[in-house]
Parts: structure tokens; C-alpha cells; sequence
């Protein structure tokens, strides 16, 4: 039996979780007020405060533990392969001074170092595990139609990998020998190709799908002129944070538009179905990329909950292959499985080396 902790630091929460193997023992959420973060310029300075109180809780509550692994979110780093990637001090490095983006997951790898340092048997390792730029690509899929702009690998990598794996036991294939559709749809949305063991096509949440706040994509010359009428900074708001479900219902609260729908509301209707449809077209685009053989599709995140969008997605999309339904986020779970998978030399680990 394996014991592993498991870390995932928001922008105002962290997560952690005790497991043995894939049972989860113990799971708990540190908050902090917005008071409390104040006083840090910047996410590093958060790192002894939120350390401080991880060791006071498994101090408290899994006194007699010493884990074999711990593993943190990975933070905002270059394009790196899948799967988990021990932490060093060139990692950390990179999530502090160089990171793509300043983001509460920056902090993952530094915690698990630390809490390994202290709490694991010895020479226990740390990791993190499928950050959200997991990039496996195939070049041809990165032409976008303009020398200006490559397509990139950027979505919810992390809870789709950790589905198809979780599909593919229940198929009785090795995810690495199976092909698979996973589409994950909730504030953001992304659907990416797998093809033995490898994610070799993304949709990325400025493509296809709208969601409960982003628009997908739209149509690009009302959206050029979009850019000339409103700042850069309302565009991005308008795409990013009031696009979808909030652009046409001032909410990203899917249960209160289907609440409009069962009420009999047309609007609601119709825009839920549209979503469903979209999800079924950004299906039917990463089935060419499999050339059509596929074990499975997966529809995930928190838009997987609704029966109505799951009923329509399935009516357009299963002569493609049979689809699963796998609601909410897994990120925890998927953490701890990924290191066991290490722990029991069913992966290797990466180096990182940017």
C-alpha cells in the first residue's frame, strides 16, 4: 500500500487530501480571506504561510503517517510532455522567476518538495503531475490557417487524461492501446484526441465550444469589429468572463437556466442545446483526427451533470463510438493516481529541463 498526499493550492484555498493507493482517507480545504492575502505581493510570499498550516493540519490529523510520494498541481509552465514530473530546484525555479503566468498553482511544486522533505519516508519523492500545458500535439495539428498564430495545447489536461485512464479500465484496454474523445465542459471548456496514451489534438477554450463564461469560437469578422468598438481589456472580458452562459443569461449557474427551461422558457432552451450541439461538433472534428476509430467519448466538468445537454450530446455523436458520462473535476483523485502509477513503475517520471 502506498501513501500519498496530495496538494492543490487556488487563489485563495488550498486543497490537500491523504490517500492509500487510489482511497481517498482524508481531504481538507484551508481558506483564506482576501484580507489575508493582501499583505503578498506575489504568490511566492505566500509559500511559508500556506506550508505553515499544511504542516499544523497533518500535524492534527495523519500524525502517524510518513508518505511515499506527495504531489502538488503543476503550476504555469512551458510546454511540457504528460504525465508527472519530479520536482528539483530547476523546476521551481521556473514556477517562481519564470513562470507563463503568475497563478496559485506556481506554488504546487515548492509545497510537495517541502512536505516530502518533512513528512515522507526517506528520499520520498515529489511531483507534480499534468499541468494545464501539457503539450503532445502533432505539428500538423498546430498550423492554425495564419503563419502569425500557432494553435496550442492549453486545456483542463489534467481531469481529461485522469477520465480516459479511469474509461479505459472500465473497457478493459490499457489507456496507452486505446483511442478516446474527452471533452470538458464547465466555466472553460476544452476536448482533446487521444491516441495511444498520447493527447495529440486540443480544443482549447477559444475554439468550438462556448461554455458557462467563455464564447468559443466566434465568427471572426464580427469579432474584428468587436476589437475596434470595445478596449482590450472589455474584449477579453467579453470572450472570457461574460461570454456563454452569462453573455445570454447574466448567470454561469447552468442549474438556474435549466430551471428556465423546465419552466418553459424557449431562449433557455435553445441556447442549452446549442451548447450540447457545439460539444458534438468539437466531437465529430477529433474523431477525423482518429481517422474515426474510437474506443470511447467522455463528457466531463460540471456541464456533464446536465441530463438534457448529456441526452442531446449522445443523440448526435454515438454512432461515433459509446459515451461516457463522468461529471464534476477529478483533480484530486487524478494527482494521487498519477503518482501511484509512478510509485508502482507502471510511468517514469519526467525531468524538467527548460
Amino acid at each position: 500500500m502506498k501513501k500519498i498526499f496530495v496538494i492543490n493550492p487556488g487563489a485563495t484555498s488550498t486543497k490537500v487530501a491523504y490517500y492509500e493507493n487510489t482511497t481517498e482517507i482524508f481531504s481538507h480545504e484551508i481558506t483564506y480571506s482576501l484580507e489575508q492575502l493582501k499583505p503578498f505581493n506575489n504568490i511566492f510570499e505566500q509559500l511559508p504561510l500556506r506550508l505553515t498550516d499544511i504542516e499544523l493540519l497533518i500535524k492534527e490529523k495523519i500524525p502517524n503517517h510518513k508518505f511515499d510520494a506527495v504531489v502538488g498541481r503543476g503550476g504555469l509552465l512551458p510546454p511540457v510532455d504528460a504525465g508527472a514530473i519530479l520536482v528539483d530546484e530547476n523546476l521551481i525555479d521556473c514556477l517562481k522567476n519564470r513562470p507563463l503566468l503568475e497563478h496559485a498553482s506556481n506554488l504546487g511544486a515548492s509545497l510537495a518538495k517541502s512536505v516530502a522533505e518533512k513528512f515522507g519516508v526517506e528520499s520520498a519523492p515529489s511531483f507534480i503531475y499534468d499541468p494545464v500545458t501539457v503539450d503532445q500535439m502533432n505539428d500538423v495539428a498546430r498550423i492554425s490557417g495564419s503563419n502569425l498564430i500557432n494553435r496550442k495545447s492549453v486545456g483542463h489536461a489534467l481531469n481529461m487524461r485522469a477520465v480516459a485512464h479511469d474509461v479505459a479500465n472500465k473497457l478493459n484496454i490499457p489507456y496507452e492501446s486505446g483511442n478516446f474523445i474527452v471533452v470538458h465542459v464547465g466555466g472553460g471548456s476544452s476536448s482533446s484526441a487521444h491516441e495511444n496514451g498520447r493527447m495529440v489534438d486540443v480544443i482549447s477554450d477559444d475554439e468550438v465550444m462556448f461554455s458557462s463564461e467563455r464564447t468559443g469560437g466566434i465568427p471572426l469578422k464580427q469579432y474584428i469589429n468587436l476589437c475596434y468598438e470595445k478596449t482590450k481589456s472589455e474584449v477579453t472580458e467579453l470572450t472570457r468572463k461574460k461570454g456563454g452562459l452569462v453573455s445570454y443569461f447574466g448567470t454561469n449557474d447552468a442549474r438556474k437556466i435549466h430551471e428556465l427551461m423546465d419552466n418553459g422558457d424557449e431562449k433557455a432552451k435553445l441556447v442549452l442545446e446549442a451548447m450540447a450541439y457545439q460539444i458534438a461538433k468539437a466531437i465529430g472534428e477529433l474523431a477525423t483526427v482518429l481517422k474515426g476509430k474510437v474506443n470511447a467519448i467522455i463528457l466531463t466538468g460540471g456541464i456533464a451533470r446536465s441530463n438534457f445537454i448529456s441526452d442531446k450530446v449522445r443523440e448526435r455523436v454515438t454512432f461515433i463510438a459509446p459515451l461516457f458520462i463522468i461529471p464534476g473535476e477529478k483533480e484530486m483523485q487524478a494527482l494521487a493516481s498519477g503518482a501511484l502509477r509512478v510509485l508502482n513503475n507502471e510511468e517514469k517520471y519526467n525531468i524538467f529541463e527548460k
